[in-house]
Order: structure tokens, then C-alpha cells, then sequence
């Protein structure tokens, strides 16, 4: 079971948020990503734990990509999707400050458990579905969706909690086409897109490959060899595209999941199940308490941008922009407005799972 997250590793260039900054203090380092790492941070005020991921500024370096992630992720406020906080400029990075899980991520939680049990699997498995329906009909696709990028919180029994929308498309962008994801997780019709596709069924397509490893501890469409044939990564692609996998014997699965997996691992993204027929699906529904839908409605009634103190788009926007151009002195005013409103969320989250 190949790791595809980023590690951390020891950065050698001075720490980016400067001694006297007037709200956050770093704790430590969490992860180094090909685009920038992320680092615990305390709060000073308040002593809460944030997650900030720091991103170099300069034109070369803030993309409209950028701008893009931070405001689809900025819009959402619901229980199973990272809350973002706040975005601030420091002298050399552009900060996100994010809610922190300190349960970690998916695969370690998975590779620690030697895969997981049925019910446990419908468990995280329901989840990921309210958080993924909740970002679908906000008009948001991840387009990444994999064990890594899903964190936990630190219940006893552990809440999802769905990260990372660097590759995400709204549905006021164009029409999704990049071949974009990560190797393993990514659907058929994104390894060959010459045209558009549908993102919300690539989204599909990998929360079905999660599912799999989940019960399995092992990836559908990855052999052993792979890592130690130099063409191996083509060879997972190509079993992609030939929807070329098997259900193991063992550990044995009941007939309703299998069932509901054969019905996501589809190539053809027309006959592939949606969201409505996944949630509809006798496997799914099980011990699924009756109120969990209510809760998307509740959360799409939500306007974060609204809550006082909470950034608003034009300034997301401005603070970008000036990410892109000559780094200058900053007088950063933070708040705290927002951080009321995600503790009510996290509170009522109880009365659904």
C-alpha cells in the first residue's frame, strides 16, 4: 500500500511566520507539499490549534489556482469539510489558516488498522458521502479525493473530515477537462480527457477506489511489481482505463458491498452511480440515522462570508493579489469572528452520527 501523501521533512529556510506575529505562533511542522508546507499553529488568543499552510508569494508562485481554492473553500461551513479560517500575508508566504484534525489522516488511520472492518469502513464511508454531497451541491468538485486529503478528528470514534481543494473547479469556472488527481484515484475519463468531463463522477470514482482500500488495505488498480518496474506507473493507468481490479476473497465482504462497489468502479461514467444512488443503495443506508440528511440542508442555508469578522470575497481576493505582486511590509488586522460559528457546527454535529 503505497503512501502518496507528502512528508514532512525538515525545511532549511527561516520559519515564515514571524516571532511577533500578533495572533498565530508556530508549534510545528505537519507536511511538505509540492506547492508548500503546512505547519500547527497556536493561536494566541484564544489557544486553539490551526492548521496553516504557507504558500511562497510571487507572480510565479500565487496562481489563479490559488485564488480559486481559497475561495471555494472559504464559501463552505459544514461538519465534515476542513473549515477554513482565514487567509494573511507574511513577509515571504501567503498563510491559510485552516481547522486543525488531530487524528491525522485516512491511510495512516487505514495502514495502522491493516484495513478496516465492514462497518467501520460504511461508517467513514457515510461520511465522505455527506461531506462530498455537501461540496457537489455548493457547486464545488474536489477532483482529489483520496485517503490523504481526509483527515480525522480526535473523537473516540472519528469524524471525517474532507482537505485540500488545490485542484478543485466551481461550477461558474469552465467545464472540468484537466487530467488532474492523483495516480490510483483518478477515474478513466480524466486519464483520457480530450474534452470535458463530469467532475462530480470522477469525485465518484475515487471515493469508490477510498472504499476499497478501506476494507482491503490495498489499491484496486496497483499491483506490488509496480513500485519496482520503472513502467509500473503506466501499467496502473492502463488497468484504470481497462477498469481491470478484483474484489479479494478475503477478507470477505458482504454481497451488498461488493455490489456497491462494482456499481461506483465503473468506466463509462453514464452507468456509473451517483450520489442520490449511492445514498439510496441498502448497503449505504445501513445504520444510517434518519436525521444525516437534514444536516446538508442545514449547511447549505449557512453564509459564512455573512458571520461578523469573517473575510469576504473581495477580500480574499485583495489579499491574493497582493500575494502576487512586490512583497511589501504588512500591517495584518486578524480576527476571530468566525471561530463561534464552527464550534456550533462541530456541537450539532452530534445529533447525526
Amino acid at each position: 500500500m503505497t503512501d502518496h501523501s507528502q512528508k514532512v521533512r525538515e525545511r532549511k529556510d527561516p520559519n515564515p511566520l514571524p516571532a511577533n506575529h500578533p495572533k498565530y505562533e508556530r508549534v510545528k511542522d505537519l507536511s511538505t507539499g509540492a506547492f508548500g508546507f503546512v505547519q500547527l499553529c497556536r493561536n494566541k488568543r484564544s489557544g486553539q490549534l490551526v492548521a496553516i499552510k504557507f504558500l511562497e508569494r510571487g507572480r510565479n508562485k500565487i496562481t489563479k489556482h490559488v485564488e480559486r481554492e481559497v475561495i471555494c473553500h472559504s464559501n463552505f461551513c459544514h461538519p465534515h469539510v476542513i473549515q477554513f479560517k482565514e487567509i494573511f500575508l507574511t513577509p515571504t508566504h501567503l498563510a491559510i489558516a485552516m481547522e486543525y484534525a488531530p487524528g491525522g489522516d485516512m491511510f495512516q488511520f487505514v495502514k495502522r488498522s491493516s484495513g478496516l472492518k465492514e462497518e467501520d469502513a460504511r461508517w467513514f464511508f457515510q461520511q465522505l458521502m455527506v461531506g462530498l454531497d455537501y461540496c457537489h451541491r455548493m457547486g464545488v468538485v474536489n477532483r482529489d479525493i483520496k485517503l490523504e486529503n481526509t483527515l480525522l478528528d480526535a473523537s473516540p470514534k472519528p469524524l471525517v473530515k474532507i482537505t485540500d481543494f488545490g485542484y478543485c473547479k466551481a461550477s461558474n469556472d469552465s467545464l472540468p477537462k484537466s487530467k488532474v488527481g492523483t495516480p490510483g484515484y483518478t477515474a478513466p475519463e480524466v486519464i483520457s480527457a480530450k474534452t470535458h468531463y463530469d467532475g462530480t463522477k470522477a469525485d465518484i470514482w475515487s471515493c469508490g477506489v477510498m472504499l476499497y482500500v478501506m476494507l482491503f488495505c490495498e489499491y484496486p488498480f496497483e499491483r506490488p511489481e509496480d513500485e519496482q518496474d520503472k513502467y509500473g506507473f503506466q501499467k496502473v493507468l492502463d488497468r484504470i482505463m481497462r477498469v481491470d481490479y478484483k474484489i479479494p476473497k478475503y477478507p470477505r465482504i458482504s454481497s451488498e458491498c461488493r455490489d456497491l462497489i462494482q456499481g461506483i468502479l465503473v468506466g463509462d461514467p453514464g452507468q456509473r452511480l451517483d450520489i442520490n444512488s449511492i445514498q439510496r443503495h441498502p448497503w449505504y443506508r445501513k445504520g444510517l440515522p434518519p436525521t444525516v440528511m437534514r444536516m446538508n440542508e442545514e449547511c447549505l442555508r449557512l453564509r459564512p462570508h455573512d458571520h461578523p469578522g469573517y473575510q469576504t470575497v473581495q477580500e480574499i481576493r485583495a489579499i491574493v493579489s497582493q500575494a502576487i505582486g512586490p512583497i511589501q511590509h504588512q500591517h495584518h488586522q486578524p480576527s476571530d469572528g468566525l471561530e463561534s460559528l464552527v464550534d456550533h457546527l462541530a456541537l450539532d454535529d452530534s445529533q447525526y452520527f
